[in-house]
């Protein structure tokens, strides 16, 4: 589908340029037209076609642009015309898609394309109170391909680890007293004397002699010892268990209805961007 792409600039000195630049990234000439206000309709390729030539002045601009948007009973015919009076150059380029159209377009924005919304309101434009597009600076009214997005939500469940609790061993010494008996033996020696008259004998005799007789005395003492034993084992161990869950959620999904319209035309907004049917145009 032929698209025409239109840029208002404040000199002619950029609309030539952004031409210049048109011709670098590719554009063929003959379908690039630069037109002044002053009268004066010069081709990028030194030949002026007859849509520029109406748009240099007067009445003309607004034919040009009541042609491009479809009549004079909309805004944006009033605005850009209005904004196209007050400025230097006009640059027309007829582009074979989509695409072509764009790329023409970023081209000449970043040629200088002045905004015709922001122009229109420092000059003190009024609206009519007419028809507009359904964006102030840009529109599209296209017989083309749109698109509605069909979005859906899917539900994931996924696992994470979380620590829930635990144990920890720690061992430590205390005292505590005991106490146990024990049954002691202590020996005492005693002395004991016993008056005896009698007659000696022969063994009485022969322990008749200096001599000494000794006896021992001991006694028991308690004794304390210690013994360390081993009386009980505690031990850390994890047992795992399995459990289902099931998750409850909600998810969303775009549902797209279809609605039959007679004898309408549909009208979407793109930035920096118009277009009209057949020839369809393209606004900076």
């Amino acid at each position: 589908m032929s698209q025409t792409v239109v840029g208002i600039f404040d000199t002619a000195a950029q609309a030539q340029n952004a031409a210049q630049q048109l011709q670098a990234a590719g554009f063929n000439l003959d379908h690039v037209d630069v037109s002044t206000n002053n009268a004066q309709s010069t081709a990028a390729t030194g030949a002026t076609s007859a849509s520029s030539n109406s748009s240099s002045s007067g009445d003309g601009i607004g034919n040009f642009f009541s042609n491009l948007f479809g009549g004079d009973d909309y805004e944006d015919t009033h605005r850009y015309s209005h904004v196209a009076r007050s400025t230097g150059s006009i640059v027309t380029v007829h582009a074979h898609s989509a695409e072509n159209a764009r790329r023409a377009a970023e081209i000449m924005d970043a040629a200088g394309a002045i905004d015709v919304e922001d122009r229109a309101s420092q000059s003190g434009y009024q609206s009519t109170g007419r028809a507009a597009y359904a964006d102030a600076s840009t529109a599209t009214n296209t017989e083309g391909t749109q698109s509605a997005q069909v979005i859906e939500e899917n539900l994931q469940v996924g696992k994470r680890v979380e620590q829930t609790g635990g144990a920890r061993l720690r061992s430590r010494i205390v005292e505590r007293p005991v106490e146990a008996s024990v049954r002691l033996r202590e020996e005492h020696v005693t002395v004991e004397r016993h008056p005896v008259n009698r007659p000696a004998t022969e063994a009485d005799f022969n322990t008749f002699k200096e001599g000494t007789i000794e006896v021992t005395e001991s006694a028991e003492r308690a004794v304390v010892g210690k013994e360390a034993r081993v009386v009980e084992e505690v031990s850390l161990g994890k047992e795992v268990t399995e459990r289902e869950e099931t998750i409850h959620d909600t998810v969303r999904k775009t549902e797209v209805d279809i609605e039959r319209l007679d004898g309408t035309t549909g009208t979407t907004g793109t930035t920096g961007t118009a277009y009209d049917t057949d020839d369809t145009t393209t606004r900076r």
